[in-house]
């Protein structure tokens, strides 16, 4: 194999019923020129298309359009190591994979893989977390279904589903009560599947160098009544942090509320650093690496945002306050 280059992954998820399938064979019937590979959790009746698959293996299924299939019915990394090696090999041949999890789903072990292991780390690269969002019944979905809210916290893209099916006040108050819960988020429509690719694929939505894209802006109207647990909050701050202790709170933040923490990520003006720190985490594992520097025209401001259950938001506020720069 001569591209040496990380494979994109894109994950694929939602509540039961809001179309994630539909949007996968509408991903897999478009003619973008690539090959696919799709890992699913188990065949059933609402699968990937039959006339797409050539034949049923325990494992793998080839389709007619080029692309592969897998069945999560062993582990998750075995799976991926294994697709990795053959590609290395010439056995197989794709240029990304979809992975689609199921409807009751907790994207954080899907999306954890591409941090927790070396050999993963260097073969793929995480690009998005799609999160399909059904807009009839999403608002039950979201009251009842804690799975619902942490696939919307996640997401680095929300698509709304049945979007024909709501009133127009319906769906605003829908779009603004998942701003509040995702912030980061983009929300756009996809009717039957259709979305224009360049929106899903190769975003760089989990990529520590295409984050700067921050809208806070999204939290200035928070009125959408609802308690729900998955929630976000922005912190931003002229003043540069001291590395020292900024690194010892979020050890302290990770240690104490890591379970519920379900993504942050944030771009830091440190003290005596020419260069953006950028940073990102998933429950207890943080990542982080240098960005690019700042320029002398731009405004030097650290921006972090948080989703997750329930957090102690004046708490955490207070404490990033003690762990700026003196002078």
């Amino acid at each position: 194999m001569t591209d040496t280059a990380p494979i994109p992954v894109t994950l694929l998820t939602g509540f039961l019923g809001a179309g994630k399938t539909t949007l996968l064979n509408r991903i897999l019937q478009e003619p973008q020129g690539q090959r696919i590979a799709v890992i699913e959790n188990e065949f059933g009746e609402t699968g990937i298309d039959n006339e797409l698959l050539i034949q049923a293996g325990e494992q793998i299924v080839e389709m007619n359009n080029g692309c592969i299939c897998c069945t999560v019915r062993g582990d998750l990394l075995r799976i991926l190591g294994d697709l990795a090696d053959r590609r290395e090999v010439g056995d197989i041949r794709f240029d990304r994979v979809v992975i689609e999890t199921t409807g009751l789903a907790d994207p954080a072990p899907v999306a954890q893989t591409f941090f927790l292991e070396e050999n993963i780390r260097e073969d793929y690269r995480l690009d998005a977390i799609l999160t399909v969002v059904d807009a009839k019944h999403a608002p039950a979905q979201l009251d009842r279904h804690h799975e619902a809210q942490e696939q919307v916290g996640f997401a680095d893209r929300i698509l709304l589903s049945k979007t024909d099916l709501v009133d127009a006040a319906a769906l605003a108050d829908l779009e603004t009560r998942l701003r509040a819960m995702n912030p980061r988020a983009p929300i756009q429509p996809v009717h039957f599947g259709k979305t224009s690719l360049r929106d899903i694929l190769d975003i760089h939505g989990f990529d520590l160098d295409a984050i700067l894209g921050i809208e806070p802006d999204f939290l200035n109207d928070l009125g959408h009544g609802h308690d729900d647990e998955v929630h976000s909050f922005v912190y931003r701050a002229e003043r540069p942090f001291d590395a020292a202790k900024l690194l010892a709170l979020m050890d302290l933040l990770i240690s104490e509320f890591g379970a519920d923490l379900l993504r942050y990520k944030g771009i830091l003006h440190i003290a005596g650093n020419p260069n953006k720190i950028v940073f990102q985490g998933v429950h207890r594992l943080l990542d982080e690496s240098l960005g690019a520097p700042w320029r002398d025209d731009e405004k030097r401001e650290s921006v972090l945002v948080f989703i997750g259950r329930n957090l102690p938001r004046e708490q955490i506020v207070a404490t990033l306050k003690t762990c700026h720069a003196h002078g």
